[in-house]
């Protein structure tokens, strides 16, 4: 009879204590990926909606998710677990759904860090051509991100923090600067503060901007992701959180809210139609010079780049959580023997993006709209859902007998039940306008399509976990015990007798 081993706990655990406050802001703000949305985002937000209540779209946006974010770290400081998202809603709502929101984030991560390779091939490969007359096809671009991407996935976290520290401190500068000569160019009838009024919260099409601009923070929840690896985690993610946040919050606003001045608040749409993303960069150039415009256009390309690495993290370490617990194969559940980065949830995330671009480059599908901005609302929303849920999950774990402590109702209970409400009208109003965020016609089957997607991974999920209850019990029970939970060893048993 076999005997049973235990687990391999230095295999399957990740490094500790690399990842500071800062460290853990600058790997998260990466995700947002800062420069592209206020450079790509808020540009398609006033385009696309065609209002121009876009920055104050950005403030609602991110008084909601702060409240979120209230019952979010107080889990975090309960919770420690790479799973994030699928360990609190396991531990609030029950295993099965914890298994299906697993399945969801996990379609939505690599959804958004997959079609991020779309708009770093476009945009790399029309830089290159324009400023050095080299013809590449976008995919040769986006193959090279993905090598570089794969390589540093599985090298030591604090590295591709450092990385992503470098490029997020430049391209930030880089918004800023623009935004103030923005402000100080202002269009003739001067500064105006009409895209910041309270009032745009109720025009027409404010359902759309606010799906817009929340999709803009997406990333920003990945620091409970790394709470394995933080240095006192139990505060660490809240401060990292709670920073994250708010800076990036404010970057959007001002810049969008910039934008408009420099326009002038009544021609902002018609602008960001006719020039698209250039928008921020043509109305600079008059003042700033063509080398700066360039720089600029580089650390959009950098931008893009950033995010794609921190995205690649998130996932590798969804697979590894479900690895580790059995959840996945126990395989996912491996970490570097070197790096402690998750080794094989990293090799698998790089391999999926290689078939999805592989596809597309032979397809011949357009790699801008079919690629990056598809599928990245589509991720978007699968996060917006993950949140909303784990909102839920939050305030009914609270309501446990024991679980609150000494813990007031306001943190526990009266913050996720309002963010639960609040993300969940924001839900309503995504899939309303998916189609208009697509930019298909509202009679394409895409609006409902793809976001049937996730209602396909959740009920997988949820069908699977009650799978395991049968089949494989040890490996249900440790579901939502992260570090702690029995994993499956790789090793082959070792015979006793016969």
């Amino acid at each position: 009879m076999p005997a049973q081993h235990s687990a391999d706990t230095v295999s399957a655990t990740l490094a500790r204590s690399r990842l500071g406050v800062w460290p853990l802001v600058f790997t998260v703000m990466a995700a947002a990926a800062p420069l592209t949305v206020v450079a790509g985002g808020a540009t398609t937000g006033f385009a696309v909606t065609g209002i121009t209540g876009i920055p104050i779209a950005y403030v609602l946006v991110a008084l909601l998710l702060a409240l979120f974010s209230v019952g979010y770290v107080t889990m975090s400081r309960r919770v420690l677990n790479a799973g994030a998202f699928y360990t609190y809603i396991t531990h609030g709502l029950g295993k099965p759904a914890g298994v299906g929101a697993a399945f969801v984030a996990l379609l939505a991560y690599n959804t958004m860090q997959i079609g991020l390779y779309g708009g770093f091939g476009a945009v790399l490969a029309q830089f290159l051509d324009d400023r050095t007359g080299l013809h590449l096809p976008w995919w040769l671009c986006a193959y090279a991100a993905w090598a570089i991407v794969g390589l540093l996935g599985v090298r030591r976290i604090d590295l591709n923090s450092r990385i992503l520290a470098t490029l997020l401190i430049a391209e930030i500068a880089v918004a800023v600067i623009f935004a103030a000569v923005h402000v100080t160019h202002p269009a003739p009838g001067g500064i105006s503060f009409t895209t910041l009024a309270p009032g745009n919260v109720i025009t027409a099409g404010i359902g759309a901007a606010l799906a817009v601009a929340i999709a803009g923070f997406v990333g920003f929840e990945g620091t409970a992701v790394f709470s394995e690896e933080s240095k006192d985690p139990h505060t660490t993610v809240a401060r990292a959180t709670y920073l994250a946040l708010t800076i990036i919050g404010l970057l959007y606003a001002f810049c969008a809210w910039a934008m408009s001045v420099a326009t002038g608040p009544t021609h902002i749409v018609d602008q960001a139609r006719a020039q698209g993303t250039e928008l921020i960069f043509t109305l600079v150039a008059p003042y700033l010079g063509q080398t700066v415009v360039d720089l600029g256009h580089l650390l959009f390309v950098t931008s893009l780049f950033a995010a794609l690495l921190a995205f690649h993290n998130t996932a590798a370490r969804y697979f590894f959580a479900l690895g580790r617990e059995g959840v996945l194969p126990a395989i996912l559940g491996r970490t570097s023997p070197r790096s402690r980065a998750p080794l094989t949830g990293s090799l698998v995330q790089t391999g999926l993006a290689a078939i999805v671009l592989a596809i597309y480059a032979i397809a011949g599908w357009d790699p801008i709209v079919r690629l990056f901005f598809w599928l990245t609302v589509l991720g978007g929303l699968g996060v917006l859902l993950l949140m909303t849920a784990t909102s839920m999950a939050v305030a009914v774990y609270f309501t446990a007998p024991g679980n609150r402590d000494h813990l007031g109702p306001g943190r526990t209970l009266l913050a996720p039940f309002t963010a639960a409400i609040g993300l969940a009208l924001v839900v309503i109003v995504t899939l309303d306008e998916f189609a208009t965020l697509l930019g298909v016609d509202p009679t394409s089957s895409l609006s409902w399509q793809l976001p049937a997607t996730y209602a396909v991974a959740a009920a997988a999920g949820i069908v699977w976990a009650l799978i395991l209850k049968t089949i494989r019990p040890q490996s249900y029970a440790a579901i939502g015990h992260g570090a702690n939970s029995t994993t499956i060893d790789l090793r082959p048993p070792t015979r006793v007798g016969r």
